[in-house]
């Protein structure tokens, strides 16, 4: 089936990064920020995971965000709710500190807009466990703005996170797609590639690539950039 939709992820994939070196770096900038508020660095790094992790596990009873927050008081109690406009300073006026530690290539704005000339809807399939403030700077970084998105994942609008299936259907249906004409692009093999399952097809990225299982990679489609533009210019016919 001709492929209408193309989603991307956007951490490793179209903002090239060191995973690792990208969230010490976040925790670091963070902890900084947010330490006059009476969080201790390690107790608030703990809780941050603590939140990603129940978010990761959503089984969409309620929004990310909500998950994200109940779990953070949880541990450090209802003040939590008082500080987040304190958080939300820390996204808006120093997020962007980070952006140096991540990498920049000019060709991941080309294959979006690529496949925007070519009359294809696209979507920002980024793992939804960040604000929209944060997605956007992080997307800004990419050399990409929402309006080069039809739709965009964020921790406000999200109530599964990769690698659910369930993340990938909600998708489709607030797009009236089905998997068969849509194309996901992305480094990790365990939350991107598992897209396979629901019958979308796939392209690996490479230059960035997650690999957690070590599994074989010869069974998807794959390369750097360059590959993808081709693939891209191939299939976007």
């Amino acid at each position: 089936m001709p492929i209408t939709a193309v989603l991307f992820d956007l951490d490793g994939t179209l903002l090239p990064m060191d995973q690792e070196l990208f969230a010490k770096t976040y925790f670091t900038s963070i902890a900084k920020y947010v330490a006059p508020r009476g969080y201790e660095f390690d107790s608030l790094i703990k809780g941050i995971w603590a939140g990603t992790k129940a978010m990761m596990k959503n089984t969409g009873e309620k929004r990310n965000d909500t998950v994200f927050w109940e779990t953070f008081a949880s541990l450090f109690g209802n003040r939590v709710y008082n500080d987040m406009p304190t958080f939300d300073r820390f996204y808006a006026e120093h997020f962007d500190d980070i952006a140096p530690v991540c990498g920049h290539d000019a060709r991941a704005a080309r294959a979006v807009r690529l496949c925007r000339e070519r009359g294809r809807k696209t979507v920002l399939a980024t793992n939804p466990i960040f604000p929209k403030i944060a997605t956007v700077k992080r997307m800004g970084w990419a050399g990409l703005m929402p309006e080069d998105f039809d739709l965009f994942t964020t921790y406000e609008d999200s109530y599964y996170c990769k690698p659910n299936p369930a993340y990938y259907t909600t998708i489709l249906d607030e797009l009236g797609l089905t998997p068969e004409e849509c194309l996901m692009v992305g480094n990790d093999v365990g939350e991107d590639m598992i897209a396979r399952e629901l019958g979308m097809q796939v392209f690996l990225l490479t230059d960035c690539i997650i690999n957690r299982k070590d599994e074989d990679i010869s069974v998807y489609p794959h390369g750097g950039f360059d590959a993808l533009l081709a693939f891209l210019d191939e299939k976007l016919v």
